[in-house]
């Protein structure tokens, strides 16, 4: 999925045959379908943004959701 995005967002896109096969030997057409609207929504938003000068609005104020620590050595995430 991340080689299909990645090449998805190349200018100009190039998809190579070589990830859609890897596309399909987990996912079915639909879900292609779903992956290849999402990485396009996100790179109209992101050239949009870019175009435009869009910054950061700041909403959050610096907070985030930190992330649970994990026991030394736990590997599961």
């Amino acid at each position: 999925m991340l080689r299909f995005a990645a090449e998805m967002t190349l200018t100009p896109a190039a998809v190579s045959d070589e990830a859609f096969a890897a596309l399909r030997e987990h996912l079915s057409e639909r879900q292609i379908i779903e992956l290849a609207a999402g990485v396009a929504w996100e790179n109209f938003r992101a050239r949009f943004n870019r175009a435009l000068g869009v910054q950061a609005a700041h909403f959050s104020q610096g907070q985030f959701c930190a992330l649970p620590e994990l026991p030394p050595g736990d590997k599961t995430s």
